[in-house]
Order: C-alpha cells, then sequence, then structure tokens
C-alpha cells in the first residue's frame, strides 16, 4: 500500500534541519520524491539512493529558486508540492535593526518565497495543480519582543500565501501556510543561549503552552503532509497556526 504522497513530486527549502529537515523526511517516508535545499549540507547528509535530492544554495537567489523547480521537473518530471520553510532571525527591536540587516531577512523570509512560488506555479499548473505551504509563524499575529523585522516577514507571507490562493486556485493550485509557535530549532536554542538561565527559561516555555510542552519539528511535519496530500483538496488560504495552544489563552492574572 502506498504512503500518502504517494508519487507526489516535491520541493522543500530550508531542508537540512530542523522543521525543514522533519518535513522532507516525512515526505520521503509517505512515498513522495523530493528536492530539498538549504544554504549549507546538512550534517546528516539524505541517502543517496534514496527519494530525496539535496541542491544547496540561496533561495534569495533567482536563479536558484528558478533551479529548483527546474531540477524537479528533470528528475521526477514534473511539481506537485512546494514547502517554504527557509527563514532567518533576528533578535532586535526596530531601532536596534540596521539596514543591512532588514534587507536581509526579507532577501531570505519574503523574497525567497515569492521567487519559488513565481517558479512553481507555472509548472503546478501544467501538471494540473499543486498544493504550497509556506511556513509562516504565530509572530505574524502576535509579537514576541525583540523581533521586530521577523515578525513583520511573517505577516507578509501570510498574506502573500492568501493572495496566491485567491490568484491561482482556479488552476486548482493551493496555498496555505502554516503558523508554529514556540518549537525545538536553532532558533529557539539562540534564544535559550541570550538568556541567563537556560535551563529555567526552557522550563518555563514548556509551562507556558497549554498542552504542557513547546513543539516539536515533527508536529509541523504532520500539518505538512496533509495539507501537502489530497485530503486536504478543499483547504486553501488558510493561516493554520500550530503552537500548542499558546495564542488561544487569555493573559494570566
Amino acid at each position: 500500500m502506498g504512503g500518502r504522497l504517494e508519487n507526489k513530486r516535491c520541493v522543500v527549502t530550508g531542508g537540512s534541519k530542523g522543521i525543514g529537515r522533519a518535513i522532507v523526511e516525512r515526505f520521503a517516508a509517505e512515498g513522495a520524491r523530493v528536492v530539498a535545499t538549504a544554504r549549507s549540507a546538512p550534517s546528516e547528509a539524505f541517502a543517496d539512493d534514496g527519494p530525496v535530492v539535496f541542491i544547496p544554495g540561496d533561495i534569495a537567489s533567482a536563479d536558484h529558486a528558478n533551479r529548483l523547480i527546474e531540477a524537479a521537473g528533470a528528475l521526477f518530471g514534473g511539481l506537485d508540492v512546494l514547502v517554504n520553510n527557509a527563514a532567518i532571525q533576528i533578535e532586535k527591536t526596530v531601532v536596534e535593526t540596521t539596514d543591512e540587516e532588514w534587507d536581509r531577512i526579507f532577501a531570505v523570509n519574503v523574497r525567497g518565497v515569492f521567487l519559488t512560488c513565481r517558479a512553481a506555479i507555472p509548472s503546478m499548473a501544467e501538471a494540473g495543480g499543486g498544493s504550497i505551504v509556506n511556513i509562516g509563524s504565530y509572530d505574524g499575529f502576535v509579537a514576541d519582543p525583540g523581533l521586530a523585522a521577523y515578525c513583520a516577514t511573517k505577516g507578509a507571507v501570510h498574506a502573500l500565501s492568501r493572495a496566491i490562493a485567491v490568484d491561482h486556485g482556479g488552476r486548482n493550485i493551493r496555498c496555505n501556510a502554516i503558523c508554529p509557535g514556540w518549537i525545538e530549532t536553532d532558533m529557539m536554542d539562540a534564544y535559550l543561549a541570550s538568556v541567563a538561565d537556560p535551563a529555567e527559561a526552557a522550563k518555563a516555555l514548556d509551562a507556558n503552552q497549554p498542552i504542557g510542552r513547546i513543539g516539536r519539528p515533527g508536529d509541523i511535519a504532520g500539518l505538512a503532509l496533509w495539507l501537502a496530500s489530497d485530503e486536504s483538496a478543499f483547504t486553501t488560504g488558510q493561516l493554520m497556526v500550530c503552537d500548542g495552544g499558546l495564542t488561544a489563552r487569555a493573559p494570566q492574572p
């Protein structure tokens, strides 16, 4: 019996670690063939004879974005699923953020999504449709302190996702955004490294989630799997928060 993504042809950006790596591995386990990309190679390489092909590069480059979609066509015969996960974080307020930092975070977090979607949509339309899954953030709705530019980029990704869904739904192309809360990734590690007591901060983060823990990359991969599959054929233009209930909770007295 085939998997839920049997014979689906996919591209996943930021696929070398964290959420992206979990998505790549889950997709492959469900029968998909995947082109994964990131700026640097993963610390643990994908199997040479497996369904995953890794192509390093900067997702803020139009040439690289085009190359990814072309690779899926050359290797797999087309494209069915695009997951835009690549992102960077700058832990500063607006006042502290330099012009260069602002431009760079928008280049990766927003321009990268625009470039891959622009390259992918014609290929998906030719194949009869497809699913685009953009990784946004709950920081696109609410703001963690000291993440001004990051919050701005995720709000832009949310708006762009809805626009793509509206503009291209008539060609059976769906576009949704997953909006994670606190997830065990390098970004969370960077936050913990910046505080006086990382162990105590980690406990506080767990306790702050109604579900009793922060998220894991696999939690996001499971939702990405559903959105990539035909099971979600009537779901598009949605911002799907996956945060353990964090943003559902009223402020504590």
